[in-house]
């Protein structure tokens, strides 16, 4: 499917390339697709992501074509172009135009004009002989899968009989689902409701929709009025995990915690399935508090929102203890690949250990503040088990009062329900996630 052109496609794949060299610099892709001007973005956007999505084999390519890379600027415009014409089928342009309108990029470049020669002889000599490199190219585990090859590996060991299918799911783009606020709607009635706006979709879950093509949230009927949340199926399931079966005395609001609460999504889900809990949402970053903050007025629901390190819990916690937390804690987010095609590129093999470390701290200071009887839904978006089994299990052995209930464990990207007791409409797609919810034993 071709974007939009708002622009001249050289435009636009300048932009891409802008971003491109952004993210191989370490920058999020979504923050430098946001540096876009406003009438490039949407186009930019998707050529960003097709480009993400097949950057392994483009990088092994461009090695082919050049063994040397070129300046910085000129290696992403080329890596760019050889991302979205390696295959015809992909090509969100005819493969000639997208060569032709690469070239007329670099031309217009101040600063890769000088290189427009060397581009121009890259991609005509990839047109000529595509097969024969493409057949070069079928050695390398990055071009093959197009993940870093540590993640591969990493996979291979984590998952021997899901790790081509999870790295087959990033490939395509994530649906947009939707969680139904319940105070409005159930799921049924807002499907009617969007089948009479012409929009198409299906109940997933408990309180989720899945739209068969996404749409602009300001298009979704009641989304500025609260009526329903943008989420992923898997995200949907950590408010009813932690909540369900928890006691709750007749006389007492339940008191829980959103230990690393932003963007508030999660949040709004706490107090969309129980109204009446005193919800305390952290974030160690002052701006996203502020996310926070928006989503649940667009909720109009309440929560004590704090700027702090979940972690360093003399800094906000006022000694009383919490019946649930949450704690959806940093990761490498490896399990949301199709949604950001970029973190396989951002991330290095280090990030692992370093973030597990992260975990463990949080895991070591919060459990401590969770009441006897009480509970810790612990989740990440990782299908690295470092950051979910391992973790958990660890976890539990050296806290002999923490018991493990029945728990979804690892959830890898897929469009079929991943846990027979999960289902209900069944969790449609979802992004690879871990949950596991400990239950202090009380003494």
């Amino acid at each position: 499917m071709q974007p939009t052109l708002q622009a001249p496609l050289w435009q636009l794949l300048q932009a891409a390339a802008q971003v491109a060299q952004a993210v191989q610099t370490g920058r999020s892709m979504t923050a430098a697709i946001e540096a876009v001007p406003k009438d490039l973005r949407p186009g930019a956007q998707a050529l960003s992501f097709q480009s993400m999505r097949w950057w392994g084999r483009a990088v092994a390519l461009r090695k082919c074509l050049a063994r040397k890379a070129p300046p910085a600027q000129a290696d992403a415009l080329l890596c760019t172009a050889l991302a979205l014409s390696w295959q015809d089928e992909l090509a969100p342009y005819p493969v000639h135009t997208l060569v032709n309108q690469a070239v007329e990029a670099a031309r217009r470049h101040k600063d890769m004009r000088a290189q427009a020669p060397f581009i121009n002889a890259c991609l005509r000599r990839f047109l000529r002989e595509r097969e024969a490199l493409l057949a070069q190219t079928e050695a390398d585990i990055t071009a093959q899968w197009n993940h870093p090859t540590w993640w591969v590996k990493r996979l291979q060991n984590d998952h021997p009989q899901k790790w081509q299918d999870i790295l087959q799911a990033a490939q395509s783009a994530a649906p947009m689902t939707l969680r139904v606020n319940a105070k409005h709607h159930n799921a049924q009635a807002y499907l009617q409701i969007l089948d009479a706006q012409g929009i198409a979709a299906k109940a997933v879950g408990e309180v989720g929709v899945q739209l068969t093509k996404a749409v602009p949230v300001h298009q979704l009927p009641g989304f500025l009025e609260g009526h329903v949340s943008v989420q992923d199926a898997a995200a949907q399931l950590a408010a009813p995990l932690l909540l369900k079966g928890l006691q709750k005395s007749e006389d007492q609001a339940l008191r829980l915690l959103d230990a690393c609460a932003a963007p508030g999504g999660k949040t709004g889900h706490l107090l969309e399935f129980d109204p009446t809990a005193q919800v305390l949402a952290l974030d160690v970053d002052p701006v996203r508090c502020e996310r926070i903050q928006q989503n649940l007025d667009r909720l109009k629901v309440h929560a004590q929102i704090i700027a702090a390190d979940a972690a360093d819990t003399f800094d906000w916690w006022d000694g009383q203890s919490f019946d649930g937390i949450l704690l959806d804690a940093p990761c490498t987010a490896s399990g949301i690949g199709r949604r950001h095609p970029d973190v396989r590129w951002l991330r290095r093999e280090t990030d692992v250990p370093q973030l597990a470390a992260i975990q463990h701290k949080l895991l070591k200071a919060l459990w401590p503040l969770v009441k006897p009887g009480g509970r810790l839904l612990y989740c990440t978006c990782s299908v690295f088990k470092a950051e979910g089994e391992t973790q958990i299990q660890t976890f539990v052995q050296h806290n002999t009062d923490a018991l493990i209930l029945p728990s979804p464990g690892h959830l890898t990207p897929s469009g079929a329900t991943s846990d027979a007791s999960l289902r209900d409409n069944g969790m449609g797609e979802h992004d690879g996630f871990y949950y596991a919810l400990l239950e202090k034993r009380s003494t």
